[in-house]
């Protein structure tokens, strides 16, 4: 068996529930303002949503609370018949963004006995970035007694001949939803895939795993948005396996997550670099430890240059021998390694050039601004260097991440 399977889709009955209200914004947006989830409640109403399948993170501290009602309103969908599903069916999604890019997608089951979020991971789809332990047993508590999964997870795919959109778009089935979002979130249209076209597309994400590989263990998708997601998909999977064995978990739903693969290399698909600004500093101090660290290293990665910011001046610094394929690799290592040794400093992670400008006038303050992360260095660099340094990219706007509406089942 490859890493997918085409999924048994839950859909609402559209005849009876309002598209635009049912479809509702990834659980881990706008986590510091409960005003938006105030103005979707608003906008949701008595209507069946997702948003009552769902705990917004912005309320994880209330989880105890509100998890009971949760999983009452699963049942309670899936009784009504609210909820049809459709066997083993892929579904082609375009999303019209915020910005007016139309950004391809097909939700897929993936197989988590291929996925593995651990640090060094060798399995064929692997987390981008370092997994926070912490942040996993919460989650676990909302999964477990959920009778239904809602995907917000996006995988990547390294495909720049753009190969699985052109058989998907070439046979298209069925429209199953087309509907704007909620609160500026775009528009959104499904698609069935002609069952015809589904080994083709097995075959296409399987053969990533063969191109590119550095000489390193094969890596066929990376997770790009939901990581935290995925993994507590995975830990609540091998929970159950260790409960009934290996044999019967081959068979269990909760093998299967639902996601979405989206291309590396869609137009619409932006990454944007996360800078860095420290608190409390002396500018003087830092910029002399950062030359000191930089004369340091004696790695093979290509040079890399980083500027300084300060409120007086700024000014642009080589790394000769950097150790990490990325320059914000180079940056957040030094920076770790600072904080550590200079207690009252702080590190904050910033948007925009303009924004770092602004935020080191005062004295006690230091900006790094330097190249973002190129598309193509993303596969390369997980593969290499095991994981993305945090917060390495944002990809797009907090509108323009996944809505859920598809779900399926978890438990038999």
């Amino acid at each position: 068996m490859g890493v997918l399977r085409a999924p048994d889709v839950l859909l609402p009955d559209f005849s009876r529930v309002d598209a635009s209200k049912w479809a509702v914004i990834a659980c881990d947006q706008f986590t510091s303002e409960p005003g938006y989830w105030e103005q979707a409640d608003a906008c949701v109403g008595d209507s069946p949503s997702t948003l009552r399948l769902m705990l917004p993170e912005v309320y994880l501290s209330q989880a105890k609370e509100r998890i009971p009602g949760i999983q009452k309103t699963m049942q309670e969908y899936l009784g009504a018949g609210l909820l049809k599903e459709r066997k083993g069916t892929y579904i082609y999604v375009e999303r019209v963004q915020s910005d007016g890019f139309v950004r391809k997608g097909l939700v897929v089951s993936v197989d988590l006995e291929a996925y593995a979020f651990e640090a060094g991971s060798q399995s064929p789809v692997r987390a981008t970035e370092k997994t926070v332990l912490e942040r996993i047993p919460p989650r676990v508590r909302i999964r477990e007694g959920a009778a239904l999964e809602l995907p917000h997870v996006m995988l990547l795919a390294d495909d720049p001949e753009n190969r699985l959109f052109d058989v998907v778009t070439s046979h298209l089935g069925e429209k199953l939803y087309d509907c704007d979002l909620m609160l500026g979130g775009g528009h959104l249209t499904g698609y069935a895939v002609d069952p015809s076209a589904y080994d083709r597309i097995g075959e296409i994400v399987d053969s990533y795993g063969t191109e590119n590989t550095y000489g390193k263990a094969p890596l066929s998708l990376a997770v790009g948005d939901g990581n935290h997601s995925l993994a507590t998909a995975k830990t609540a999977y091998e929970r159950i396996k260790q409960e009934i064995g290996q044999k019967a978990a081959e068979s269990h739903p909760a093998r299967f997550a639902m996601c979405e693969i989206v291309n590396l290399h869609d137009p619409a698909l932006r990454f944007e670099p996360i800078y860095r600004v420290m608190f409390r500093v002396d500018p003087g101090d830092v910029a002399h430890a950062f030359r000191d660290y930089a004369k340091k290293l004696n790695g093979q990665a290509e040079a890399q240059e980083v500027t300084f910011v300060t409120g007086k001046s700024e000014e642009t610094v080589l790394v000769p021998h950097p150790e990490q394929q990325l320059v914000v690799g180079t940056v957040q290592t030094f920076i770790d390694g600072y904080l550590s040794s200079h207690s009252g400093a702080e590190v904050d992670y910033i948007h925009g050039e303009d924004s770092v400008r602004e935020l080191t006038r005062p004295a006690d303050t230091f900006g790094f601004l330097f190249q973002g992360m190129q598309k193509n260095e993303l596969f390369k660099t997980v593969i290499l260097d095991g994981s993305l340094p945090r917060k390495t990219f944002s990809m797009g706007h907090a509108r323009d991440k996944r809505y859920y509406m598809e779900a399926h089942r978890i438990v038999p």
